[in-house]
C-alpha cells in the first residue's frame, strides 16, 4: 500500500495541487477514503468530496455520519487547512488510535475541504483578488466604468492600502509609531493629516471623488441557502434565488440525499470563536431541549479547542439591528441536524488583546490594541502583519505610499507558522461530536414456533449513541426525520401472517441523561434507547429470512433469522 502523502500545513494549496494530494490520500488507504465530485464550479472546477469511514464494516450510507467542511469564502483558506489536517489525522491514526478507527469503523465522515475552489484560485492567484465567495459577476455583469477597483497595484501578492496626504482626511500619525494610523479626535485641526484608501486602481478619475466600487463579483455563497432565503436589498450577496450557485446547489442536494448526516462544522475564519445556532431568534425563542444540548457541545468544544463558544443571534451580528443567515439555519433550523460554525484564528488575541466583545472590537477599540498588535507584527511576524509605508508612483493618484495591515495573510489567515496550530486545535472536539451521534445496533432476534410452519419472528434495536435517533426536536417539529423503521424481506414461500413488511417504530432515545440524579422529577422512560417489533410468518422450517432496521441518522442494521 502506498503510504500517505505528507502535507505543508503552512501553505495553501491551488486547486491542482490540492487535486493531486487528496488523489494521493485516496490511493493510500482505499479502504478508509473515497474521492469523489459534490460537482462542478462555475468555471468547472470539481469540487472535492472525501467519504471517510472503513469499508469492511459496512457502507457509508448505513452508518451515522458527520459533516464537515471549509473554504465557502475565498480568502478563507486556513478553513481548508483545518480540514486537511483532520484528514491526516485520522488517516495516519487508524492503526494505532482506538478513537479514531472506533470513529471510521462505526460512522462516517463526509469531508469538503474546499467548497468554493474558483473563489479560492482567486484569492491564491499571482495577482490576487479579495472576493467574498465566487467569480460568477453578480448582481450585474458589466465592468465597473468610474470608481475605485480594490486590488494588488504593483504586483507584490498583497492588497494593503494608500495613505494619501488630505488636510479633510480621518486619520494621523501616532505620535509614538508614526507607522500606525489612527483616528482623527473630534473637533481635532491643524495638524498632518491623511486618506485612507483601499489599495486598486480608478477608472475615469476627476481628480477629486473617488468611490470605492463593489466587488464585480458579489455573491456570498453563505446567504445561498434555502432557510430564510431574502432578496438583495436584505441581504447581500444572497443570489437570484435559493441554490442558485451550483457550488451550494451541490451541497444542499447532497445532503439532503443522504439523511444519515446528523450532525456538521463549517470552517471559516476569522475570530477565533465557535459560533451556535440560531441566526434569527434569541435563545428563549429556542427548543429548550436543543438549547441545553448545544450548550452542553459547545461547553466541550470550548474547552477543547480554546476557542469561546457563543450565540450567533446575541453574541455575533455585524450590525446591532440586523441579523444574517446562511448554513446554519438550513442545517439546523430546516433539517434539525446540529450544526456549528468555527472562525478560524483571532490576531487581536495573539497580540495579547483579550477584553474585546467579537464584532464591536472591529468597529471601535483603543489604540492600546493597534500597538500592541503592531508590536506583534514586529516581534513575531517579521514586521509583515503591518507593512512600512513606501513610495508608490500610482497610475492615476500619482505619488501615494502603500503599506498597512496585510489582512489577508495575517488576518483573514494566521501567518504560515501558526496555521497548523491552529488547525490542530479541533480533531479532539471534531471527534467527540461525531461519536456522540446516535448509532442504531442489533440487540436480539428472535424465532419461536406457533405452530406447524408458522412462526414469531422479533426484532429488537437499540440506539448506542449519545444522541436520541432524531438528533434534535427541531427535526421532530420539522418532521425531517423518521422513527425507526423495520422491514421484513419475504422470500419465496414466506407469507405473513400479522404485521406488516415495514413498520414504522418509535424514535430512540440516547444515553445522554435528561437530567442531574438530583431532578425534582425523575425520568419516567428509562428504556427508550430501544425498540422492537415482531411478526407472525407462515414459511417452511429451515427458511432463511432477512431483517432490516434503519434510522436516518443512526444508520442500518441488517440480519438474518433463520425459521428453526
Amino acid at each position: 500500500m502506498p503510504a500517505l502523502p505528507v502535507p505543508r500545513f503552512d501553505q495553501f494549496y491551488r486547486h491542482a495541487e490540492l487535486t493531486r494530494l487528496l488523489q494521493d490520500y485516496a490511493n493510500a488507504a482505499p479502504h478508509l477514503v473515497q474521492l469523489s465530485s459534490l460537482g462542478l464550479s462555475t468555471e468547472g472546477r470539481d469540487i472535492w468530496l472525501l467519504t471517510l469511514t472503513n469499508t469492511a464494516t459496512g457502507a457509508d450510507t448505513d452508518k451515522p455520519a458527520f459533516w464537515v467542511d471549509g473554504n465557502i469564502h475565498a480568502a478563507e483558506l486556513t478553513a481548508s487547512t483545518a480540514c486537511l489536517y483532520w484528514l491526516h489525522q485520522l488517516l495516519a491514526r487508524y492503526d494505532t488510535d482506538a478513537q479514531v478507527r472506533q470513529l471510521l469503523d462505526t460512522r462516517v465522515v463526509y469531508m469538503v475541504p474546499r467548497l468554493n475552489p474558483d473563489g479560492a484560485e482567486l484569492a491564491l492567484a499571482d495577482k490576487p483578488r479579495h472576493i467574498r465567495s465566487g467569480t460568477r459577476p453578480y448582481p450585474f455583469n458589466e465592468e465597473p466604468v468610474e470608481g475605485l477597483t480594490v486590488e494588488d497595484v504593483d504586483g507584490d501578492g498583497r492588497v494593503l492600502q494608500m495613505r494619501v496626504p488630505d488636510p479633510h482626511g480621518s486619520y494621523k500619525k501616532h505620535e509614538a509609531d508614526p507607522r500606525l494610523m489612527v483616528a482623527r479626535e473630534p473637533g481635532e485641526f491643524g495638524g498632518e493629516y491623511y486618506r485612507l484608501i483601499p489599495e486598486g486602481t480608478l477608472k475615469n478619475y476627476d481628480g477629486l471623488n473617488i468611490t470605492a466600487n463593489p466587488d464585480r463579483e458579489g455573491l456570498d455563497f453563505n446567504r445561498n441557502f434555502p432557510a430564510y432565503w431574502r432578496q438583495e436589498f436584505e441581504q447581500v450577496g444572497a443570489g437570484p434565488y435559493p441554490t442558485s450557485e451550483p457550488e451550494v446547489r451541490a451541497m444542499v442536494h447532497f445532503i439532503t440525499h443522504h439523511p444519515n448526516i446528523g450532525a456538521a462544522v463549517s470552517f471559516h475564519t476569522h475570530s477565533g470563536v465557535i459560533l451556535r445556532p440560531m441566526g434569527l431568534q434569541s435563545d428563549d425563542d429556542m427548543t429548550p431541549e436543543d438549547l441545553w444540548m448545544y450548550k452542553r457541545l459547545s461547553d466541550i468544544g470550548a474547552k477543547l479547542t480554546g476557542y469561546p463558544a457563543i450565540s450567533i443571534w446575541h453574541d455575533f451580528k455585524y450590525h446591532p439591528k440586523q441579523v444574517i443567515t446562511g448554513t446554519q439555519d438550513w442545517i439546523y433550523e430546516h433539517l434539525g441536524a446540529l450544526f456549528w460554525t468555527v472562525e478560524i484564528w483571532a490576531p487581536n488575541k495573539e497580540a495579547g488583546i483579550t477584553d474585546y466583545k467579537w464584532i464591536d472590537w472591529y468597529r471601535e477599540h483603543p489604540v492600546e490594541d493597534d500597538l500592541k498588535l503592531l508590536k506583534w507584527s514586529d516581534e513575531h511576524c517579521g514586521g509583515q502583519a503591518h507593512v512600512n509605508w513606501y513610495p508608490y508612483r500610482h497610475p492615476q493618484l500619482g505619488m501615494v505610499e502603500l503599506g498597512g495591515w496585510d489582512k489577508m495573510n495575517f488576518w483573514r489567515n494566521p501567518p504560515p507558522a501558526l496555521r497548523e496550530r491552529e488547525a490542530a486545535r479541533f480533531p479532539g472536539w471534531l471527534m467527540q461530536l461525531a461519536l456522540s451521534l446516535p448509532k442504531l445496533e442489533l440487540l436480539r432476534t428472535e424465532v419461536r414456533a406457533l405452530g406447524t410452519d408458522t412462526w414469531r419472528v422479533r426484532f429488537a434495536v437499540g440506539n448506542a449513541g449519545y444522541l436520541p435517533s432524531y438528533v434534535s426536536k427541531r427535526a421532530l417539529e420539522r418532521k425531517t426525520a423518521r422513527g425507526t423503521v423495520f422491514t421484513i424481506h419475504l422470500p419465496a414461500g414466506v407469507t405473513l401472517v400479522s404485521g406488516k413488511e415495514r413498520e414504522v417504530g418509535a424514535h430512540l432515545e440516547g444515553h445522554a441523561p435528561k437530567s442531574s440524579q438530583q431532578a425534582f422529577l425523575p425520568t419516567r422512560e428509562l428504556t427508550g434507547d430501544r425498540a422492537v417489533v415482531e411478526w407472525v410468518v407462515n414459511g417452511a422450517r429451515g427458511t432463511r429470512i432477512a431483517l432490516t432496521a434503519t434510522a436516518d441518522r443512526a444508520g442500518s442494521v441488517h440480519t438474518e433469522v433463520t425459521l428453526d
